[in-house]
């Protein structure tokens, strides 16, 4: 059973940096991607960067040049944030996809169906 465990989420100011890590474990997949999410309460979860499997990652528009996600022998992908902005304030949740039967590229990705409980993010101007 896949277990993604976040950490990292705290308080920052304006134009500052946070880094989230998620500890994955239980993954066992060729092809797959790993990404981030956020969501503020009462809109829908929406995808802020993924991974793939050949290391290619895709950025929300809003947060390219900001943000860099990374992985580490599946076990732990990370999300670097920089320049932080008071509308990056958010639950931040990392998430797997499913095994994928063949390569499919970063931005591309879909089916996630296994995910964190979440670390929350809130930036103060």
């Amino acid at each position: 059973q896949v277990q993604l465990v976040e950490s990292g989420g705290g308080s920052a100011q304006a134009g500052g940096t946070l880094k989230l890590s998620c500890r994955v474990s239980g993954y066992s997949a060729t092809d797959y991607c790993l990404g981030w999410f956020r969501q503020v309460p009462g809109q829908e979860r929406v995808r802020v960067a993924a991974v793939d499997s050949r290391d290619i990652t895709f950025y929300a528009p809003n947060v390219t040049g900001r943000f860099t996600i990374s992985q580490r022998d599946k076990n732990f992908v990370d999300l670097q944030m920089n320049s932080l902005r008071p509308d990056d304030s958010a639950m931040y949740y990392c998430a797997a996809t499913r095994p994928y039967v063949t390569y499919v590229r970063a931005e591309y990705c879909s089916e996630f169906n296994a995910w964190g409980q979440g670390t929350q993010v809130t930036v103060f101007s």
